[in-house]
């Protein structure tokens, strides 16, 4: 109950536009993976957000351990990485309570961790699997419009990029960007030199699951 209460808290104050700054959270896992990936990504989302949105974003994420009660400070956490994601029990079920409480959680494959992240997922929510999302849903249609879902920012396996979805109760509680990579749309642009055009495009959709997090 606590930690119910830190986190509806927490979305209440952020949502009246007061209270401290918003913070995305980044989460650290176990099992070997690459947790800390892109490390200018989620600046670049906050100053995007920042600029185009209105928001009032702290360009510092934090970093969050999956069974920390700090997880419960952040009402949208990102997670990303290339390989092995270990969720033990202690860590399934805080990530679990905190997902019920009002929490999102944003995945983006990196390349690589599907297999690994998809089994951790079920240990969170054993009841429920990731179903993609039609591409009306509310997260696509934001200040920005993706009438073919989540864009493909990188080629990886060249398959289509998709957007997976956990939902409890009704809510989205974990949107999962697959063959996309977000995250490397988001960097800087000299590392992985991508065009503008597709730096935006990522950008865009993390500002709509920004957007759609605080909006909702």
């Amino acid at each position: 109950m606590k930690y119910l209460m830190t986190l509806l808290s927490t979305i209440l104050l952020l949502s009246a536009g007061e209270g401290p700054t918003i913070k995305i959270g980044l989460l650290k896992y176990s099992g070997g993976g690459d947790w800390y990936a892109n490390p200018t990504s989620l600046v670049n989302l906050s100053a995007f957000c920042n600029k185009y949105l209105g928001t009032n974003m702290d360009p510092e994420y934090a970093v969050v351990d999956a069974g920390s009660v700090e997880l419960f400070n952040y009402p949208l956490v990102h997670m990303t990485g290339h390989g092995n994601v270990v969720f033990s029990d202690a860590d399934a079920d805080n990530l679990r309570t905190y997902l019920m409480a009002g929490g999102f959680l944003h995945i983006d494959d990196n390349y690589g961790m599907d297999p690994f992240v998809r089994v951790a997922m079920k240990k969170v929510f054993p009841e429920l699997s990731f179903t993609e999302l039609p591409f009306n849903h509310p997260i696509y249609q934001q200040k920005y419009k993706f009438d073919s879902g989540v864009p493909k920012i990188h080629k990886h396996d060249e398959k289509p990029a998709q957007g997976f979805g956990l939902i409890y109760e009704g809510r989205l509680v974990c949107f999962y960007s697959y063959e996309s990579d977000l995250g490397d749309g988001w960097e800087d642009q000299e590392v992985h030199k991508d065009p503008e055009e597709i730096r935006a495009k990522a950008l865009k959709m993390g500002a709509n699951i920004v957007q759609y997090v605080f909006g909702n």
